[in-house]
């Protein structure tokens, strides 16, 4: 029987500092958060601010597992000459701030491959995790590649492209996997019943396995099974319905691993105290 303090919170920001997520998470009862290393919209950042790090180092909120998400800008299989270095670049500069956030690992999209083809694709992101690494030698964060909707030419829809992408890289040791409710509901992974949930995580297991599971991000999905759409809901207001949240938070499999939401919401985190309340709700009465 999993914990009745389950490793469960959301995406927070890290507007005014990254403790300041530390704070927000606190808020609402996190034991689990997940932040992005600096602002998602921008390719690279100052350095962190002495005072920065402090506050981070010695904040007194201190949830049990705080995880990092990489810019959305970033696209390892980029075509463009320019995106693709920069999308390099950038990660790197993402998995040293991670470091010294002391972050065990970075979600990341695989990226698109805008018309050059999944095999080639697939290769280049293999190619570009390694550069990568490579150059960060000492590195400890890990990246966690993250399923994706398929939208467009995204990659990362199919466990067997994230499969891919971790036989390919030179790294293995160094790459996890970070798994999203909607979006699998969206690729086409249907999870809207206990019985069918169970059947996805044994494929999943079969073709990556539960070693590599590094997180779940917990969102309903706005629009229908298999529509490549990524769109996020609050919890049991979206198509996917409960069971599958059901069955995540009461697993003991899943009871070490952090779940946190990317759900919508203001300033005053109601929406996220709602949403934690539903999914908590399934391991007090079980």
């Amino acid at each position: 029987m999993p914990s009745a303090t389950p490793l469960l919170g959301a995406h927070m920001s890290i507007s005014g500092g990254p403790a300041k997520a530390l704070e927000r998470g606190h808020s609402v009862g996190c034991t689990a958060v997940q932040i992005f290393v600096k602002n998602n919209m921008q390719w690279f950042a100052k350095d962190f601010a002495p005072a920065e790090l402090e506050a981070w180092t010695n904040s007194s909120y201190r949830p049990n597992t705080v995880f990092g998400h990489s810019s959305y800008l970033i696209n390892l299989c980029a075509t463009d000459p320019v995106t693709f270095e920069r999308s390099r670049q950038a990660l790197k500069a993402e998995l040293e701030r991670a470091d010294q956030l002391k972050l065990p690992f970075l979600v990341m999209h695989p990226g698109a491959h805008l018309g050059a083809g999944v095999d080639t694709g697939l290769a280049r992101v293999a190619e570009s995790l390694d550069f990568v690494f490579a150059a960060l030698p000492k590195g400890r964060c890990k990246i966690a590649l993250e399923i994706t909707a398929g939208q467009g030419t995204t990659l990362g829809s199919k466990f067997a492209e994230l499969a891919a992408i971790i036989d390919q890289c030179r790294y293995p040791k160094r790459l996890l996997v970070c798994l999203d409710t909607a979006h699998l509901f969206a690729a086409g992974y249907d999870i809207s019943t206990a019985k069918k949930f169970g059947e996805v995580f044994a494929e999943f297991e079969t073709e990556i396995g539960l070693d590599r599971l590094a997180a779940w991000h917990l969102n309903d999905s706005k629009t229908a099974l298999g529509s490549r759409v990524d769109r996020h809901e609050h919890i049991g207001k979206g198509k996917i319905g409960l069971a599958p949240f059901r069955e995540i938070m009461r697993s003991e499999q899943f009871s070490q691993l952090p779940k946190v939401l990317e759900t919508p919401k203001g300033e005053d985190l109601a929406e996220d105290r709602e949403n934690l309340a539903v999914l908590r709700n399934f391991v007090v009465n079980q």
